[in-house]
């Protein structure tokens, strides 16, 4: 059954008896003669939609009873009663234009008397007498046979149009040939320009393996192959692809330079070399003969891979099968050589520029740790200190930390951190700690004079630095230890009670490196024991997304539940607060004051 649609058109106020212009007898005429027109089914229906009257043709012309459609509701009467779900509808489109007042058009299907079913195009038209009575004019137009006509054109198309897909699947069949060869010169073109696309992200020669012999070869239909790679004039590098297996690798993996296989005598020489059958290659060398048998492969390629006029290996790719090369396959091979040659000098470029990077990373590291000295470990302050590069990046920073005994007696404790990433911090960093070294070791000034004084000497002595520190200095006293302490710029101290409660040692000055006139501030806190004293900086506390502040408090909160532990245990507990993967060395160092002085 066709779908049924609905069209809407504006409301309209027609009423009974009004007809313009005309005369009361032409407009009955008129209206009779529409009324009785054979090619139009017609009736009227009151506002319960019961039938009022209805024309020869939608009636007898239906085969239908009119003393039996007469006064019956529209929807029970014989056009659409033999179907209950069809009556159902046809009543809801009937109450629906009797309350909207608006036309409602449909095309469903309707019955005969004799229970033909046939198609109807039907309308619903409310109108109002002079009275205002409301009354529903029903008309449809018997659209079967025009459908009909519809599907018999329709299936003539479609014959017309079988018989012209016949003749182009003839066609089709006729260009075939054609046809599949210029789609595998389209998928090699984009198989060529994905390879390349893919070598972009090779880092090693491994990843240059996989992309170039397990993925692009098999456009060509074949089946493994390898990478032969100059390292000096001594040995040979070869990379075998998955598909030849992880015994190739372990016999073959490496060779010497003067090797007569064919892999070899190609990196060597720079001449592409082609095996289509066994016995070319058991001709030149019989050593070809293992490769034959371990690898189940009977047809080899070996192209040169060359960059300008370095000559860098060679590739190797292999075919189940004995095979004839084909000229277009040469020429695919060769670009296929010429892209896995760029891919390899970008990796070995690359791959030199990260030995020279580890280098200088070690460098670094090295002189860092060589100026970060283990603290005193005798008396009464037990002191650990740890040093935790960053997670990421090539670079070491200008953390440190420092601990030493003066000639007086006093215990010097620093935290501090240079600006910057690099050598050159690391090496102001070095300048910095043996300067305040200098100044401190023999003098009882206390930690604001002192940083004063590092300040200015910096300045005098051009080194050109911006750093923060956190100076303190421990200093027995007949009751017990007293810390004075000044901080230029950096992250507060957290000090630890015997009891649990931690305190933030708060204030700071500037930076060192700004200002070195600029007076600075010392304060004092005398040390029980059992108080446990942690300097840090701020790669332990700093989070990406948050606040510094939170990452104190993390600190606080945990130094408050961990804090009896022993320094060392302690140390490593509190590294557990930085962040993973931080982007930001540390220095930390945890003092425990464990009872008075010695005298």
């Amino acid at each position: 059954m066709p779908r049924d649609h609905v069209e809407r058109s504006a409301a309209h106020d027609w009423t009974l008896g009004r007809t313009g212009r005309m005369s009361g007898s032409l407009s009955a005429r008129w209206f009779q003669a529409l009324y009785d027109t054979p090619l139009l089914f017609s009736g009227i229906l009151d506002d319960q939609g019961c039938v009022l009257d209805a024309n020869r043709a939608a009636v007898e012309g239906c085969g239908l009873d009119r003393a039996q459609t007469l006064g019956r509701p529209f929807w029970e009467c014989g056009w659409w009663a033999p179907a209950p779900e069809l009556s159902a509808r046809m009543r809801g489109w009937c109450e629906q234009a009797m309350r909207t007042g608006e036309p409602f058009r449909t095309v469903s299907h309707f019955f005969l008397g004799d229970g033909t079913r046939r198609m109807v195009d039907a309308v619903l038209i409310p109108v109002r007498d002079d009275q205002g009575d409301t009354y529903l004019v029903a008309t449809g137009l018997d659209i079967t046979d025009a459908l009909a006509a519809q599907q018999q054109r329709e299936e003539r198309a479609e014959v017309e149009a079988d018989a012209l897909r016949q003749v182009a699947a003839a066609r089709q069949r006729e260009v075939g040939v054609v046809q599949r060869a210029e789609r595998r010169a389209d998928e090699r073109l984009h198989r060529m320009v994905a390879v390349a696309l893919d070598l972009l992200s090779a880092e090693t020669v491994e990843d240059l393996v996989t992309i170039m012999v397990d993925r692009a070869m098999p456009v060509l239909g074949a089946d493994g192959g390898a990478v032969v790679v100059r390292e000096g004039r001594e040995r040979l590098r070869v990379v075998f692809g998955e598909r030849l297996g992880p015994e190739m690798q372990d016999v073959y993996g490496e060779l010497p330079y003067d090797s007569p296989l064919p892999g070899c005598w190609v990196a060597r020489t720079g001449e592409p070399l082609l095996l289509p059958r066994r016995s070319a290659g058991v001709a030149f060398t019989e050593e070809m003969i293992e490769v034959y048998e371990a690898t189940g492969r009977d047809a080899w390629a070996f192209l040169p891979l060359r960059v300008g006029t370095r000559l860098l290996g060679s590739l190797a790719v292999s075919w189940r099968e004995e095979r004839t090369f084909r000229p277009d396959e040469i020429t695919m091979l060769e670009a296929f050589a010429a892209q896995c040659a760029q891919a390899l000098d970008r990796i070995q470029h690359l791959s030199a520029q990260r030995a020279t990077a580890l280098a200088a990373q070690r460098l670094s590291e090295a002189l860092q740790h060589s100026l970060l000295t283990q603290p005193p470990t005798a008396g009464a302050l037990d002191i650990a200190v740890r040093y935790q590069p960053a997670a990421h990046g090539a670079h070491v920073g200008g953390d440190w930390y420092d601990a030493f005994e003066t000639a007086g007696g006093a215990t010097v404790l620093v935290v501090g951190d240079v600006t910057g990433h690099d050598r050159d911090a690391v090496a102001a960093m070095g300048q910095i700690r043996n300067v305040l070294r200098g100044l401190a070791y023999d003098t009882d000034d206390g930690p604001a004079a002192l940083l004063g004084r590092l300040d200015r000497a910096l300045r005098g002595l051009q080194v050109r630095a911006l750093a923060t520190a956190l100076l303190c200095r421990a200093e027995p006293t007949p009751e017990g230890w007293r810390l004075r302490w000044s901080n230029a710029g950096h992250p507060p101290a957290l000090l630890r009670g015997p009891n649990g409660g931690v305190r933030l040692l708060a204030g700071h000055d500037l930076m060192l490196g700004v200002n070195p006139g600029r007076p600075r501030r010392e304060q004092t806190v005398d040390l029980v024991a059992g108080s446990t004293l942690v300097l840090y900086t701020d790669g332990l506390v700093e989070r990406r997304h948050d606040v510094l502040d939170q990452g104190i408090a993390d600190l606080t909160l945990l130094l408050e539940q961990v804090g009896a532990e022993d320094p060392e245990r302690l140390c490593d507990l509190l590294l557990e607060v930085a962040p993973r993967g931080h982007e930001d060395d540390i220095a930390l160092l945890v003092m425990r004051c464990c009872g008075p002085p010695q005298r």
